[in-house]
């Protein structure tokens, strides 16, 4: 199978670890505008009353599809399977957010 994860991606995955230490999974095409609105209330209402949130992961892909399919499997997955999904990837260098909104191990 292809792996649809690209190096200039449109399309993103990400997760956040929240203030309860739970996470949340999510698709956007735009994570530093995304990531901010969790951060202010306005995002996902699982996150409101859950902030603030740290990025801890972000995965590119070149279409809606590919990349809404693995936000399916990320959030299907139990909380161990998100740590090591946490643990194998990271954020990219390409996404640029102040460091208050980064988790002190993601990069």
């Amino acid at each position: 199978m292809t792996d649809p994860r690209t190096a200039d991606p449109d399309h993103f995955v990400y997760v956040l670890r929240c203030a309860d230490d739970t996470f949340y999974t999510g698709y956007t095409t735009d994570v530093e505008r995304r990531v901010r609105e969790h951060d202010d209330g306005a995002g996902a209402k699982y996150t409101r009353g859950r902030t603030p949130v740290e990025l801890v992961h972000v995965e590119g892909f070149d279409s809606q599809s590919a990349a809404m399919s693995r936000e399916y499997e990320i959030k299907e997955g139990s909380r161990t399977a998100k740590e090591d999904i946490v643990a194998e990837g990271g954020v990219p260098e390409s996404v640029d957010l102040p460091a208050a909104l980064l988790a002190d191990d993601a990069g």
